[in-house]
């Protein structure tokens, strides 16, 4: 997005529509109400899709896919084990020092995907990504990492948090009153609460049951390809989370494209029983047709 300050001009995944009035904005599906969402967009949209099986598959205690969406602009840094922490594998926000999705050695995960609802958003608000760099570094019990949400969750705007040790997962959401431990099974996340029928969310559950019904080895490249499912749902079928129509087509593929947003990488983590991780990242920065694949593999202990 492109706000110009002079005649306040926008640009929106880069096409204008216009001057900052209330009827360009309906042209566009939008409201003059919405237009606070527009002043920091890239706080304000940033979406992801985690699907993950726990303890339901006889080789695996977990398989988890993960997508994430930013702009384009956003510096960002590939998945590697941190300079500055070792025991961490994790993608990097360079902007806030944050990340969305890790793992470490040790056999901490956790995994982070905002809240959509652009209205109560807060530009002061800490960012996010430090919530899953906190519980990487810490060492600190699950329950006692969520009553440190519990106290400290409302500061920052609309999250959701699963975090855990590959034995047991939590979930916390500062938009959600009952927060608690994953039930062994199937679970997606999006944009709202755990679990919440998105199309992206339900379709990418059945794809994953469907993989852990018929195989009895997961390959990595098969839960990448649910991730690059570009298949836009009906309008009847889309969320309302105030962003407009036109908005929640763009945001509604499991992999989004558009010319400054969309998914720039996709993480499938998959840990056995005897504690073996595979963790494999493809980065594509704008560029789906050059994607760049990395692969580590190690004990956990």
């Amino acid at each position: 997005m492109v706000l110009t300050n002079a005649r306040k001009k926008i640009q929106i995944f880069g096409r204008k529509v216009g001057s900052y009035k209330k009827e360009s904005l309906t042209a566009f599906g939008l409201k003059s109400k919405n237009m606070p969402f527009y002043n920091d967009l890239c706080y304000k949209i940033t979406m992801c899709l985690i699907i993950l099986a726990y303890d339901a598959h006889p080789l695996y205690r977990l398989v988890l896919a993960a997508n994430r969406d930013e702009f384009f602009a956003r510096p960002t840094a590939p998945a590697v084990f941190w300079d500055d922490d070792p025991r961490i594998l994790a993608g990097r926000d360079l902007k806030d020092g944050g990340t969305w999705l890790g793992i470490t050695r040790g056999g901490r995960i956790a995994a982070l995907t905002n809240y959509r609802d652009p209205n109560s958003e807060r530009k002061s608000a800490p960012s996010r990504g430090n919530l899953v760099k906190s519980f990487l570094q810490d060492k600190r019990s699950i329950e006692e990492y969520l009553e440190i949400l519990k106290r400290e969750g409302p500061a920052y705007n609309g999250f959701n948090l699963i975090f855990g040790d590959t034995e047991r997962f939590s979930w916390f959401s500062n938009r959600h009153e009952l927060p608690g431990f994953l039930e062994r099974g199937v679970h997606g996340l999006s944009n709202h609460i755990l679990d919440t029928p998105w199309p992206k969310v339900s379709g990418g559950k059945e794809s994953l049951m469907r993989i852990i019904r018929e195989n009895n080895e997961i390959d990595p490249e098969q839960l990448l390809t649910i991730l690059a499912n570009r298949t836009v749902p009906p309008d009847d079928s889309l969320p309302k989370t105030g962003v407009g129509i036109k908005l929640e087509r763009i945001l509604s593929p499991v992999f989004i494209s558009s010319r400054d947003y969309g998914t720039r990488s996709s993480t499938v983590i998959l840990v056995d029983r005897e504690g073996f991780v595979t963790f494999v990242e493809r980065t594509f920065n704008g560029n789906p047709a050059e994607p760049k694949d990395k692969e580590w593999r190690f004990m956990i202990g």
